[in-house]
């Protein structure tokens, strides 16, 4: 990874039980993927992953399989402040996520709960859209913009999209560089903005995190041939947790990023559609200490005379 630091830290708040040392809460405001790619189920798996206890806020629920999202059902602005006043009054948290959150009233109600907890840093991921309809698209990216940057530390998202966002009316031959994008957050209030996927000679793919003065740090992985679903939301995730945890802001984009990239490396088609992250790779047994098939199983591991009942419904 280039760098350029010092790096930024956060001052993260501490948790008020003595008992809980060393544990870090993450408030995750997203919607529910059935696919299991992305959504709560990736802020869960991938804060897990590196020692955080996920607190997920739902906004409301994809209908989505691994080949594309058919619709989104938003909840009602009352319910997702409900289920975020609720949990902040009983668990101190050291950092907010705010995914996809399906409308600009909610938008509009996490930006006033996020203000209320000043002193909590807030990565926000914004994702690409181009799956929704317009009208809804350009209401919440305008509501997003004016009420939740503000309150963002770190912006994290693809280079096109938040390019397409941020950077409308850019008419300059070239592509806008990280930098071009970090100042374009920068008028809105973000400090830091991570952006993702620049496209680089080769089959590779830059991802720079950026300020509006400087260029802090750029990872380089090459491109994988499988088509992803749920990497941003397991990259913004993974940064937020890794934040709340104590890293300066540049150690946890690197650690964020080769999670990433292993979480890649390991992923898998569960349906006919995208590939999704394997962020609990590290679970795998290693390949050594798997037996062999004409190897008999640990007695210890075998419950005896225990047999699968069938899945029959019977009337």
């Amino acid at each position: 990874m280039a760098a350029s630091p010092p790096f930024p830290s956060f001052d993260i708040p501490a948790e008020d039980d003595g008992e809980t040392e060393g544990s870090f809460c993450v408030v995750v405001f997203n919607a529910n993927d059935p696919s299991g790619a992305g959504g709560t189920a990736a802020d869960i798996s991938a804060i897990a992953s590196v020692g955080g206890h996920a607190t997920p806020v739902v906004t409301g629920a994809y209908a989505r399989d691994t080949t594309r999202i058919f619709d989104h059902f938003s909840f009602d602005e009352d319910a997702v402040t409900e289920q975020a006043r609720t949990v902040l009054e009983d668990i101190s948290v050291q950092i907010f996520k705010v995914g996809f959150v399906g409308s600009a009233e909610n938008v509009s109600v996490i930006a006033e709960i996020t203000a209320d907890y000043a002193d909590v840093p807030v990565v926000s991921y914004m994702p690409d859209l181009s799956w929704w309809q317009e009208d809804q698209i350009e209401q919440y990216l305008d509501a997003f913009r004016e009420l939740m940057l503000p309150q963002t530390t770190v912006l994290v998202g693809n280079h096109s999209t938040l390019w397409r966002w941020l950077l409308p009316d850019w008419s300059s031959q070239r592509s806008p560089t990280a930098r071009d994008i970090a100042r374009a957050a920068a008028e809105m209030g973000v400090p830091y903005t991570l952006v993702t996927g620049i496209p680089l000679p080769e089959q590779f793919v830059e991802n720079v995190l950026a300020s509006p003065q400087a260029v802090l740090a750029t990872v380089k992985f090459e491109l994988f041939d499988a088509v992803f679903s749920g990497a941003g939301d397991t990259l913004s995730a993974t940064l937020a947790a890794l934040l709340a945890s104590g890293d300066d802001l540049g150690e946890a984009v690197g650690e964020a990023l080769a999670y990433l990239d292993r979480c890649l490396a390991g992923g898998f088609r569960p349906g006919m559609g995208s590939a999704v992250p394997d962020r609990m790779f590290w679970a795998q047994p290693d390949e050594d200490a798997r037996p062999s098939n004409d190897q008999p199983p640990d007695d210890a591991s075998v419950i005896e005379g225990f047999v699968m009942p069938s899945h029959d419904t019977k009337h």
